[in-house]
């Protein structure tokens, strides 16, 4: 294989950026993700369908309220091999809304020119409130939504809530033991926890059109040192196609591990 950077020219020619479409509701840590992911604090650049660039007090709108249009791209000044489409949640239950999301994913996942294709997907479903982690109306996109080979990556946010929760069910057994045994018990708790929201059989349900391509969990992102490099490695290998990966992994050139785990894949 050559060297990634001998063929980044020719992969950003073809290829253009990146482009993913996040999808969660309001709350799910999206922004956070995205921040991470491009190595920044500031708010992404926000434009149109036609290419105009938003004016600096609608995207701080934007970004407070969560109202994104799905159309609009996003773009960090710090990453901008990466385009962002940001898709609320469907917790309202709006069927318009839903309509054109099919819509945005039918046009993204057939659009000829590579350049103009969604690339992946990621969906985000936070932990905070385990009783409600999906809404019938988020079941529709699983159901109903056709990504073709376009990878949907299923973002568990906020993990760490679960720690509390498991904490909360078992405190009486901890007293008196190592920090080696509590943490292995929360641990044990927690995936137990994990498992009985039932939500990965509902996600991998043979009547789904859509099911995930694989699953990260992330948590306490807003401590300093978090990253997303999880996230990065798990979408590069769920790409089929070869390009696109290797134009994801020369994105991530500080990621070592991964260059190094593409290189060998």
């Amino acid at each position: 294989m050559a060297p990634i950077d001998a063929q980044d020219s020719d992969l950003r020619n073809m290829i253009g950026r990146f482009r993913v479409l996040i999808i969660g509701r309001r709350n799910a840590g999206k922004t956070t993700i995205l921040r991470r992911v491009c190595d920044t604090t500031d708010n992404p650049e926000i434009y149109d369908t036609k290419g105009k660039k938003i004016n600096d007090d609608e995207v701080k709108a934007t970004i407070t309220r969560g109202n994104h249009n799905i159309k609009q791209a996003m773009v960090f000044k710090s990453k901008p091999e990466f385009v962002f489409h940001d898709s609320c949640g469907f917790e309202g239950g709006s069927e318009v809304e839903f309509e054109e999301m099919k819509k945005f994913i039918s046009e993204g996942v057939n659009a000829t020119k590579l350049e103009e294709r969604i690339h992946a997907i990621w969906y985000c479903i936070s932990m905070d409130d385990p009783s409600r982690m999906i809404q019938k109306s988020e079941e529709k996109f699983f159901l109903e939504c056709d990504t073709g080979h376009v990878p949907v990556v299923v973002v568990f946010t906020k993990f760490a809530k679960l720690n509390s929760v498991a904490y909360g069910k078992i405190k009486k057994q901890l007293d008196g033991l190592s920090k080696e045994e509590f943490a292995r018990r929360i641990t044990e708790r927690v995936e137990e926890l994990f498992t009985n929201t039932g939500v990965l059989d509902l996600l991998n349900d043979p009547k789904n059109r859509t099911r995930p391509k694989s699953y990260v969990r992330l948590q306490n992102m807003k401590e300093p040192n978090a990253n997303c490099n999880n996230l990065l490695e798990s979408t590069t290998f769920a790409l089929d196609d070869k390009q696109l990966r290797l134009f994801l992994v020369s994105t991530q050139q500080s990621n070592l591990e991964l260059c190094i785990k593409c290189a060998v894949a």
